[in-house]
């Protein structure tokens, strides 16, 4: 008797575990299109257009951690680059984008000044509107326990958006007349990074040999 060799089994494709909603041959970005109402951009990877739902906040990965640990609320934060490493731990090189309210990329600026750290190099950076962002893997692609994934220079959710929810409710934002009650405070979230990255620079520095002429 004869036997046939079954056909290779195709690998596994995202879109069979995309969540309801998610855009068939697409589920990365169906999910943020159609879950969180997010705009993306033609091509790949997926991005994200930033200022038009959410500003961004990057830091190194190391300050962002601090800051966290601080008891900052839980809005949406994500990593990326770096060589090696862990979400939990992430490695070298590895930054922090903290999502903030539209229009808080404008504000930076004076905020710093105003904290009066605008005189002090910092590396912390703003993306505001007509800028991208490389979309984060969903976590409903990222296996197992996020704290766990090697990051390996991909963006990934440390705190996921909640999908079906009003992320914006969530973002930190200048306190103002008609915001959401409920949001963190972004003056507070900026003194708190500006402090965390000047610590993360004066420790590079001290760490960084002598020069002898």
């Amino acid at each position: 008797m004869v036997r046939s060799v079954p056909p290779p089994r195709r690998p596994l494709d995202p879109a069979d575990t995309a969540p309801a909603g998610a855009r068939p041959g697409g589920p990365v970005r169906g999910w943020y299109e159609n879950e969180l109402g997010w705009a993306t951009v033609p091509g790949e990877p997926v991005r994200l257009s930033v200022g038009e739902r959410f500003d961004v906040l990057e830091v190194p990965a190391e300050a962002g951690r601090a800051a966290l640990g601080r008891g900052a609320p839980g809005f949406p934060v994500a990593v990326h680059g770096g060589t090696g490493g862990t979400v939990g731990t992430a490695g070298e090189g590895c930054r922090m984008r903290l999502l903030v309210a539209a229009g808080s990329a404008e504000e930076l600026p004076g905020i710093l000044q105003w904290l009066e750290w605008g005189a002090v190099p910092l590396d912390l950076t703003a993306i505001g509107e007509g800028s991208l962002m490389e979309a984060p893997m969903p976590p409903w692609l990222v296996p197992g326990c996020r704290r766990h994934t090697p990051v390996q220079g991909a963006a990934v959710w440390l705190r996921p958006p909640v999908a079906g929810c009003e992320v914006e409710a969530s973002l930190p934002t200048v306190s103002a007349p008609g915001g959401a009650k409920d949001a963190p405070d972004l003056v507070r979230l900026v003194d708190t990074l500006a402090a965390h990255c000047h610590r993360v620079r004066l420790g590079r520095l001290a760490a960084q040999p002598l020069a002898f002429s």
